[in-house]
């Protein structure tokens, strides 16, 4: 990654085995598909109270999700959000150690204005800022922008571009003109600079060869979802992505992946509760949507459909906080090196996760005190 200053400002880069972040904290239900009352709203109050608690707490992460329409159903998954860029910059200026992500559909906004936004959140910040690249596949919001829903492929082609825009602005002293496939740029420039040097970091979840390679190629993060729960495939998959990454483009990245989390006293508390609000008070209808948009397959197994109920298809650490704690020790051995996590009840979950579960992963070796960490030379 190469980001001395980055690496110095950001706690991305920390020393901790297992890094951990805060997911979906600013549109409606976060990512569990959900009618009981204690779902999230994202009520800017409740948002500060979190973000300082999660900051306080050690967690190195917080990361909204871009959304502009919701998935309908009888909740309306995701239909009230707050704007990414903005949510962030405001969640910056009330936090003073956690990395602060923005989730930024690259059709949606041009190279020169997103430069500007993520320069602004990253010196608010003090070099904490991170920036998730989505290509864009909700056909509905982007049916809202007018922007053309562009094939796979082109959409991959057209990140490129606008992140090569991006980093020009970052980095080039004088004016420039630039005429590619997709963007032209006359006499281009911006300043200030971004704190972190060269640029911020980037984060980006592709799954198809050519997103996995444009993850390899220009993130610093690979944001994935696993395949399997067995551990031999799951480190294939994780180590597929380091070696794509290293050896076609010579470069390290780190592999994250998100997690929807269920603690409680005993494991079946746990599970009573997971039944409780996904299967009694499951939204399926929205979760049906949520898949269709995505292009998967109709008939997934009913399971997997559960699993995006429960928590928009990520890995489920369901149980007592040791058992969290063995499934998250597994993981890191895997090979992945950061998790973001959601609650149905953040507050409730985050409070929790710093009181039980912290301790824990500081025993087992996967995260050490945050007053200790120092940031790798």
């Amino acid at each position: 990654m190469g980001r001395e200053t980055g690496r110095a400002t950001n706690p991305i880069f920390n020393e901790n085995r297992l890094k951990l972040g805060v997911f979906a904290l600013n549109v409606s239900g976060g990512t569990a598909m959900t009618s009981v009352p204690e779902r999230f709203e994202p009520e800017w109050s409740a948002i500060r109270d979190i973000v300082t608690r999660a900051d306080q707490a050690g967690f190195e992460a917080v990361a909204p999700i871009a959304r502009w329409k919701g998935f309908g159903g009888s909740t309306d998954f995701n239909g009230a959000s707050f704007e990414p860029y903005t949510w962030a910059a405001s969640v910056a200026a009330v936090t003073s150690r956690i990395a602060v992500f923005s989730t930024s559909h690259v059709p949606t906004v041009h190279p020169i204005v997103a430069a500007k936004q993520v320069t602004t959140i990253d010196h608010v910040s003090g070099g904490r800022f991170v920036l998730n690249v989505v290509c864009g596949w909700f056909r509905p919001e982007l049916e809202m922008f007018g922007s053309p829903m562009r094939d796979h492929d082109e959409a991959y082609a057209y990140a490129a571009e606008w992140l090569e825009v991006m980093r020009r602005l970052w980095t080039e002293e004088r004016e420039f003109d630039f005429s590619g496939r997709f963007i032209s740029i006359r006499r281009g420039f911006h300043q200030p600079k971004p704190i972190q040097r060269p640029f911020p970091p980037i984060m980006n979840a592709g799954g198809s060869p050519v997103g996995r390679r444009f993850a390899a190629e220009h993130a610093d993060i690979a944001f994935t979802y696993l395949s399997s729960d067995d551990l031999e495939v799951a480190a294939r998959q994780v180590s597929g992505l380091r070696d794509l990454a290293r050896e076609a483009f010579g470069r390290e990245i780190q592999v994250w992946i998100m997690a929807y989390v269920v603690c409680r006293p005993t494991a079946r508390e746990a599970r009573d509760y997971l039944r409780h609000y996904a299967e009694e008070r499951g939204d399926w209808e929205s979760a049906r949507n949520f898949v269709e948009n995505m292009n998967l397959p109709r008939t997934l197994p009913r399971q997997t459909v559960f699993n995006f109920v429960a928590g928009s298809g990520g890995q489920p650490l369901v149980g007592t906080p040791d058992e969290i704690v063995e499934k998250l020790a597994v993981l890191s051995r895997a090979g992945i090196d950061g998790c973001l996590l959601s609650w149905v009840d953040f507050r409730a979950g985050v409070d929790q996760w710093a009181r039980e579960v912290m301790p824990l992963l500081r025993q087992a070796g996967l995260r050490r005190d945050a007053a200790v960490l120092s940031a790798p030379v």
